[in-house]
């Protein structure tokens, strides 16, 4: 018996959860381009592709032109997506929209923007990544490219506003639950894998690639060390909001609870006076205003991205070190020759 609309939607079964980005190697190749050309400023693209069970395709990509802040240049850049989507469009190449990449510095990209970003695509859009790419550090020989998307749990926080103490514990939200990494897997047509074949040498390469032994690693530290000191000072500076937070609301529960003693010696005397007590409580008073608590939102993606911070400059003087004893022992052995 042929079912209604009502019950095949009834009866769908929920999308399962995003588990790869797929995307071509052209893609990622237009996006080092893109990015490694502005470079040192920031810049963004758009994604496009395929979202098939849980593997979210991504075979397109084109570049945002980079704007001011003004609403008319605005305006032209969303003239320039809807132009760019319809010329897609007209020479049948993939044009859904499945998220967007941007450049970083150093990592330094967990701010309340992208998180904006990250709802606004939600809006539209089921299910979205944000592709970021590293420039700097992928001069240091590593590929510095993730994609991101946003929990679950820190999504449905987001939308209710309510970053406080007691909500965070409800949820069991910590720092680390804003962000979830998707792990990247590189394809390639048939075509292109046969011809990259085509293209591989038949003899062994016979030059040697010196500037993987490039001991000095001074510029990179000195700026993850320079972001990282910032960040140290950010968070100190909402630690600084939050004790003032709780000093003021101790002084306001001292206060309530010196004229909660005082209205209740008023109540004994005019009960004793056969007189009508007053309310122990007074909604006009000043003193029983709630004192609102600050959002832990920023000192969370502060935590975040000192964490990212420590963990680059972690990996980078471990590489450090590996080449110091490298070249120790070549030292050695050249002696000893």
């Amino acid at each position: 018996m042929p079912r209604s609309f009502l019950q095949v939607a009834a009866t769908e079964e929920v999308a399962p959860p995003l588990r790869v980005v797929q995307i071509e190697g052209l893609v990622i190749l237009k996006i080092i381009k893109h990015c490694k050309e502005f470079s040192p400023a920031l810049v963004t693209g758009q994604l496009l592709g395929l979202d098939v069970g849980s593997v979210l395709e991504v075979t397109n990509c084109f570049p945002f032109p980079v704007r001011e802040e003004d609403e008319e240049i605005e305006a032209d850049g969303a003239n320039y997506q809807l132009e760019m989507m319809r010329c897609l469009r007209e020479v049948n190449v993939d044009n859904n929209t499945v998220g967007w990449y941007q450049s970083t510095l150093l990592g330094s990209f967990q701010t309340v923007e992208l998180i904006e970003t990250f709802m606004n695509y939600q809006e539209n859009i089921r299910r979205c990544v944000c592709i970021i790419y590293d420039p700097s550090r992928s001069n240091q020989g590593v590929l510095a490219l993730k994609a991101l998307k946003l929990s679950d749990s820190f999504m449905e926080l987001y939308r209710s506003n309510n970053f406080t103490g007691e909500k965070l514990r409800e949820k069991n939200l910590s720092w680390v639950d804003i962000f979830e990494e998707i792990p990247i897997k590189v394809s390639n047509s048939a075509l292109i894998s046969a011809f990259m074949t085509e293209l591989e040498a038949d003899t062994p390469v016979t030059q040697c690639d010196y500037d993987r032994l490039q001991l000095s690693t001074n510029p990179f530290m000195e700026r993850n060390m320079e972001f990282l000191i910032e960040c140290m000072d950010d968070l100190s500076m909402e630690q600084q909001k939050f004790q003032f937070y709780y000093r003021n609301l101790s002084r306001q529960q001292a206060q309530q609870q010196a004229w909660l003693q005082k209205r209740r010696a008023e109540n004994i005397s005019r009960k004793a006076a056969g007189e009508e007590p007053f309310p122990e409580e007074d909604p006009s008073n000043p003193i029983f205003k709630p004192i609102a608590e600050p959002s832990r939102l920023e000192s969370f993606l502060i935590t975040n991205q000192i964490s990212n911070y420590c963990n680059q400059i972690n990996g980078v003087a471990g590489q450090s070190f590996n080449r110091l004893y490298l070249m120790k022992a070549l030292h050695e052995t050249g002696q000893d020759a």
